[in-house]
């Protein structure tokens, strides 16, 4: 990936540069995305995750009582503790590259369990969950076709995946896996694709809550909002 996407500033494109050519894409990479949470953490004190349990179950057509007894991953989860309304789950795991870090901003009090792994390497055997989660998570990822690979790999014949992203044309650091609307194509060998939707905005959830419908006719360029509600093919 090119530098010249990193640019903002001048000053900043000269020391990206630099640290870039040092210490590589990977470190810089890691350091963004703790640089983000160890912002929100001053700035929130305490993390909320109240907001997550509308976007596993009422927005997807899905209740609390569905995910009883089923295993279910956040994969990229965050310290936030995403899962923590699931407390009839059989399983709750938060996987993110950054899971041992998250533990010393508060989530070592969340009952969900953290996995420290990257999406490209889940460490869980075939067909072991019955959900699987990606909100904000999948243009994070090193090698996106990996990681489709390894979360279909891992859930189960007539499992959901639940899916939630912006979409932009130009990788950051912290997002290095940019892709289109296109990004559907990648799913449908293995996925009947249940729900999916397309909403203009930049702000995630708000995004969502808003409601507005993405303008495919308009040419600009500008972020969107994609979710997707997906099953895995039992054959």
């Amino acid at each position: 990936m090119k530098i010249e996407n990193y640019r903002n500033t001048k000053w900043f494109d000269w020391l990206a540069r630099g640290l870039y050519n040092t210490l590589g894409p990977k470190y810089l990479k890691e350091r963004a995305e703790l640089w983000y949470w160890r912002l929100k953490k001053w700035r929130e004190g305490t993390f909320s995750n109240d907001h997550y349990e509308p976007f596993y179950t009422t927005y997807f057509d899905l209740s609390q009582s569905f995910y009883t007894d089923k295993k279910v991953m956040d994969m990229g989860c965050g310290p936030r503790g995403s899962l923590e309304w699931a407390t009839t789950a059989a399983e709750c795991i938060g996987l993110d590259p950054l899971a041992e870090k998250y533990l010393t901003m508060g989530a070592n009090k969340h009952r969900m369990k953290y996995v420290a792994a990257g999406a490209e390497n889940i460490p869980f055997e075939d067909n072991y969950f019955d959900i699987i989660a990606s909100f904000n998570s999948l243009d994070h990822v090193d090698d996106l076709d990996k990681s489709i690979e390894e979360l279909t790999r891992v859930l189960k014949p007539s499992g959901l995946f639940l899916f939630i992203a912006d979409i932009h044309d130009e990788p950051t650091v912290s997002e290095p896996s940019a892709f289109s609307w296109d990004v559907m194509k990648k799913f449908k060998q293995n996925f009947n694709i249940l729900q999916e939707n397309h909403y203009e905005g930049h702000q995630l959830y708000t995004s969502i809550r808003k409601g507005i419908e993405f303008d495919h006719t308009n040419p600009a360029k500008r972020y969107g909002v994609l979710t997707a509600k997906m099953e895995k093919k039992s054959v």
